[in-house]
């Protein structure tokens, strides 16, 4: 007589190469139907997991874990206290990220259980989620936009993802836009006016990020301060650390030219910083996440010989005294523009513009003035645990 099948969800935590490899592996058997998926490079996610790797680290703890059934991996999550944002906001609030799982609600209950337990005998009593690893990183779950893949460090979800974490009591509590327009499409007769009136009145100048040994430096913390400052009043904002953003400049220096990263000056000051993305991923999605040994030289060979369909302007600020400014929107106007002329995706056919809080108002009429519409939208919930 044959036993019968053990359906019961067991959640165990990630220790050891084994299961590593199935944590990080388990996205491409889940998503392996989805034509819209792409597939990260393997040793970018494991690296990303590694406290001697990823700065976060350095304010905030997580635990890892994966949900088996029948011995088989079938869902995974992380759960993150980001001691940065309680001395931010004093919430006591921690979240989960990098929630994957198969379509069984069992599943999901089980790993957000299990995380809401680890976070409230850590004394967290509210939960966000999913935020992988924070709000400079990857935040939300794409509740719509499935029918075309994501641009470069952006997520894609399955559908039936939402459904699955309503039901375990959370509910909405932000949403996240990502916004498309035409590369190469002109700004218009009443902005060009508003560029050339503000032209007349001050000095506006565009230079790219100087990455020379002696300049970096300076450079990121240049970066690092005006984006604090601009960000500081968005919702659920914590600061960028140096180590943080140093991390990613280096990333970047390797495979970027300067000019994907403008440094806005008004009169001679720096105010405002911006930074177009070529979506590298039109050049990974065949690599099935696989770096070595001809991955590398198939994505520097793409880099240096093809041109993008699509860019993303990844990050953009304007020092919170000139935001609300006719100079502030000049100055974002001319970023935008010369983040347009950058070799990366001056002859690309869609810019997205993301991530863009639901709840700002004035950049989202800004954004539709200038011919943009919501192409994806990411949502972020929450749950009271305590």
């Amino acid at each position: 007589m044959t036993p019968a099948a053990d359906n019961s969800v067991t959640v165990i935590p990630v220790e050891g190469a084994t299961l590593w490899r199935a944590f990080h592996r388990l996205p491409q058997r889940l998503y392996a139907g989805d034509p819209n998926w792409v597939p990260p490079l393997l040793i970018e996610r494991q690296t990303h997991f590694q406290a001697h790797h990823n700065a976060y680290f350095k304010h905030a703890k997580a635990s890892f874990w994966l949900a088996l059934k029948n011995g088989e991996p079938v869902g995974r999550m992380t759960a993150q206290i980001d001691f940065l944002h309680l001395e931010q906001h004093h919430d006591a609030t921690g979240h989960f990220g990098f929630l994957e799982a198969i379509d069984d609600a069992s599943v999901f209950a089980a790993l957000l259980g299990k995380g809401e337990e680890w976070l409230r005998n850590e004394g967290i009593r509210r939960v966000l989620g999913p935020v992988s690893f924070n709000m400079w990183d990857e935040p939300g779950l794409l509740v719509d936009g499935f029918d075309t893949p994501p641009n470069v460090m952006m997520g894609h979800h399955l559908p039936y993802y939402q459904n699955r974490i309503l039901e375990q009591g959370y509910t909405p509590a932000q949403d996240v836009l990502a916004y498309e327009r035409s590369a190469q499409e002109p700004f218009g007769d009443i902005l060009e006016k508003m560029i050339e009136k503000g032209k007349r009145k001050h000095a506006f100048a565009m230079r790219p990020i100087r990455m020379d040994k002696e300049s970096f430096p300076g450079e990121i913390e240049l970066i690092r301060d005006i984006i604090n400052d601009a960000w500081a009043d968005n919702w659920g904002f914590v600061p960028i650390t140096y180590d943080e953003l140093a991390e990613i400049g280096a990333l970047f220096k390797l495979i970027l030219k300067p000019e994907a990263l403008v440094i806005a000056e008004y009169d001679g000051e720096p105010v405002g910083v911006a930074m177009m993305l070529p979506n590298i991923n039109e050049f990974i999605k065949d690599l099935n996440g696989k770096l070595f040994p001809l991955g590398l030289v198939k994505l520097i060979w793409r880099l240096k010989t093809r041109n993008v369909k699509s860019g993303r302007l990844a990050l953009m600020g304007v020092r919170r005294q000139y935001r609300t400014t006719p100079a502030g929107a000049v100055i974002a106007l001319l970023m935008i523009k010369a983040c347009q002329k950058t070799e990366y995706v001056r002859k690309a056919e869609t810019a997205e513009l993301s991530w863009i809080l639901d709840s700002n108002e004035p950049i989202k009429r800004m954004l539709e003035a200038f011919g943009c519409h919501i192409n994806k939208r990411y949502r972020i919930f929450e749950k009271t645990i305590g």
